[in-house]
This record gives structure tokens, sequence and C-alpha cells, in this order.
């Protein structure tokens, strides 16, 4: 297929414009830099310039496609109500140029937390949180199931992690312990954090591409939940910095926007995913990730 990436130069989205590109498809990438459009063309992949918030122009590369992938974010999470329209008006406007081709298009989400459970691909997000504000995205794409557009959604966990991070939660836990003194974490830490390796992600929506069902939620989850004390004490061992708890009350002090984040309990299973798909993550966890010392040598 020619296959119209947006993010194509992102950390995730790159990884998805490689996976294409070695599975014998053609990708049209979407940059709204000379640098960006630069490492595209070094890849062998067409592009695409322009932004989110160029709707004529992601018209044009939606239109041109066999099919798209959507993976561009805006990841201010200090103004994160705007991220979110510029996503739903940017998820919207494609899947309007794809109606009525029966063409694939897979946008990313996240995955949501569920109060004292797991959460599944059959998880409606809880109001509030920002699984719920992405919500809107997903409720767009699938309403064009009878528009003739073949739309899935790749639910992606809290970290999407990989050699190469540096805008992640993780990255910014650690700039937040070296700034600090101590690597921290709220009440007990036992709270679940689900994660993905970005090589084991980048393959689920080359497949949702080729053959999700529409309609399809998918989680790109490899990491189930692990325990965020755990992560804590990865960072402060490397870092030789001490590991303490703090209150959850007063995780929004410590860790700023990402406190909340980092304090909620949010597992999330790819059982089902895994089964439709016949996906199965196999590159290495996030703590493994962590022990490997690459988050560490900035």
């Amino acid at each position: 297929m020619r296959v119209f990436v947006t993010g194509a130069t992102g950390f995730i989205g790159a990884a998805v414009v490689r996976e294409l590109l070695d599975a014998g498809h053609q990708v049209l990438g979407l940059a709204r830099s000379d640098a960006s459009a630069a490492a595209l063309t070094a890849t062998g992949a067409e592009v695409h310039r322009g932004t989110l918030e160029d709707l004529d122009g992601l018209r044009a590369g939606a239109a041109s496609a066999d099919g798209v992938i959507h993976t561009a974010f805006i990841h201010d999470f200090t103004d994160f109500h705007t991220s979110v329209a510029v996503d739903l008006r940017a998820v919207e406007t494609i899947a309007q140029a794809l109606a009525g081709t029966d063409h694939p298009l897979v946008i990313s989400s996240g995955t949501p937390g569920v109060a004292g459970g797991m959460a599944t691909e059959d998880t409606i997000p809880a109001p509030g949180t920002p699984a719920a504000a992405r919500g809107g995205a997903e409720e767009a794409v699938l309403a064009f199931a009878d528009r003739g557009v073949r739309g899935s959604v790749v639910r992606l966990p809290r970290s999407v992690h990989g050699e190469g991070d540096r805008h992640g939660f993780v990255p910014r836990l650690i700039d937040i312990a070296r700034e600090r003194g101590v690597s921290a974490y709220p009440g007990d830490g036992a709270n679940a954090w689900p994660a993905v390796h970005r090589l084991d992600a980048a393959p689920l929506y080359r497949l949702a591409l080729e053959q999700a069902p529409a309609g399809s939620l998918l989680h790109a989850v490899g990491d189930e939940g692990i325990p965020v004390r755990q992560i804590a004490e990865r960072i402060g061992g490397h870092l030789n910095l001490p590991v303490a708890s703090i209150p959850v009350e007063h995780a929004a002090e410590h860790f700023g926007w990402l406190g909340p984040i980092f304090a909620m309990d949010a597992p999330a299973s790819s059982a089902l995913t895994q089964k439709l798909m016949d996906w199965h993550p196999a590159r290495p966890g996030l703590l493994a990730d962590l022990d490997a010392g690459h988050y560490f040598t900035h």
C-alpha cells in the first residue's frame, strides 16, 4: 500500500515508517520542518509538507494514499485540552477524506484507567481522565465504519519506551529526580504503570493497517502494570539517588503536571489484541530497558 503517516519522524512514527518500508509498503510521511523532511527522505519515504493544523494538507495526503496511520500528537500536557482538540479535528478531517474508499485509517489513543481493575480493549475510559479526553477521536474513527472507512484504534500505554526516547514520561521522571535529588513515588508505589517497547508497538500499527476489522480497539501493551515504586527504584539506582515515598496528595507539587498521571493506577491488558491480530510483544520490558542504561546518558 501507499501509506500516509502523520508524526512520521516522531519516536513512535519513525519506528512505524521503518516497519512499513521493511514490509514492502510505500510511505508518504507528514513533515513540518526541513530537518524532518530530510530524515524521511533518508529512509526512502516520500515527504508531504504540512502540520496537524493544516487541514487541507491532511486531506490531500489522505486522498493520495491507500491508507493512513495517524501517530502525531502535540505532547503539551500543560495545555492538554488544546492538544486533544487539534487531534480530533485532524482525525475527523482524514476520516472524511477517506469516506467511501474502504481504505484503512489507524489512529493512536491511550489505554484507559479502571478503578480497581484491569483495562481491556472493551473498556470505556472513565470521564475526566486523559484517555476519556482522547476518546472523542476514537469515537470519530469508529463512526466512520459505516461510511466506508476501515478505521481502527491503537491504544498506547503510559510509556512507549526504547532507545532514543527523549520526551516521554520516563525521561521526565528522570529529570525530576535529578532536579529534586530524590527518586520519588506516590504513596506505597503499588499503583500499576503499563508500558510497551516502541519496536513492539510499530508492528501492531502495520498489522492494524493490513488486516484489522473496522471498528477495532487494539491495545499495544507489553508490561501490563509495573508498580511505580519499582520504576522509582530503578531511576534512583542508576542516578545514585535516594528513593522515597511522598504522600499522594503532594504528587502534583513534586512531579508537576506528571503527578496525577504517575499516581494513577492504570493496569492494561492486550490479551484480546494478541489473539485477534496474532501480535505478541517480544522486546525488553520497561525495567529491563531502564537497566540497559541508555535513559541515563543524557
